[in-house]
Formats: structure tokens, sequence, C-alpha cells
């Protein structure tokens, strides 16, 4: 094979390489946006679940904390502050609005993953319309007032 050639077909497959790993990337990242989108719209139907999984998170900050205040890598005062804010940050993720992360979760999963068109970018383009209808009568009905370009 003439040295030419060798070249063309390496560089042919290391194109084929690379475009696979940015599809495989993309296909990945569109999941893992769809499916916490979907996390986000069952936390719409059950808040206890949503209000028991940052709890759980919490949990496992706080243990974390305490392991390092114990080990000495952390002192006392900052300890407190990591604590605080920990338990704000949880008090702040239970108070949003699910059905608002659900929508911008899939709208991100459209807009940044895509193309390629994935079945979890055209699942998530689906599931957009109707979180993003829920989350407007959520806000219709604690008279919060909006306009659409608010929303996006």
């Amino acid at each position: 094979m003439p040295p030419w050639a060798r070249r063309a077909a390496w560089t042919l497959v290391a194109s084929a390489a690379f475009t696979a790993a940015v599809y495989g990337d993309l296909w990945l990242r569109a999941r893992t946006a769809c499916l916490t989108g979907d996390r986000y719209m069952a936390f719409s139907r059950d808040p206890e679940a949503k209000k028991a999984w940052f709890e759980d998170a919490y949990r496992r900050e706080k243990a974390e904390l305490d392991a390092d205040l114990a080990a000495g890598r952390l002192g006392a005062a900052e300890h407190k502050e990591r604590l605080f804010l920990a338990a704000f940050r949880r008090d702040e993720a239970v108070s949003e609005s699910s059905l608002k992360l659900a929508y911008h979760w899939y709208k991100t999963a459209d807009e940044l993953f895509s193309p390629p068109d994935t079945k979890f970018v055209r699942l998530a383009r689906e599931r957009m319309v109707s979180a993003k209808r829920l989350w407007k009568a959520e806000l219709d009905a604690a008279k919060i007032p909006y306009d659409d370009a608010m929303l996006e």
C-alpha cells in the first residue's frame, strides 16, 4: 500500500472515531438532561419525594463535612458555614418550582445536545411542551404575572 493511501486510511479511521465519540458524548448528555427533566416532573407530582431527595443529598454532604471536621481538614467555623450553605441549598432546591426545572432540563437536551436528533432529544422535545404548559398553569394558579419571553 502506498504511503498516501495509508495516511488517507488513518485519516478516515480517525475521523470516524472522532465522529463516533462526539455522537456518543451528545447522546449521553441528552440522556442525562432528559432523565433529569423526568425526575423533576416526577417531583412535581410528588413533593415529598423531592423533599426526601434533597434531604438525602444534604445528609450525605453533612456526613462528608463531619468527617472532614473529625479528620482536622476543616475548622469548626468553616464547618458551621458550610453546613449552613448546604442547608440553604437544600431549602432553595425544595422551594424551587419542579415544573420550571423540568422544562429547562428538557430545553437543555433539545437545544444544546442536538444535532444529532437522538431518542432522548426527541423525548425531551415532546415533554418540554407539556412541562411548559403545566408550569404556566402553576404560575397562573399562584397568580404570578409572567410574559412568555420570561419563561425562556
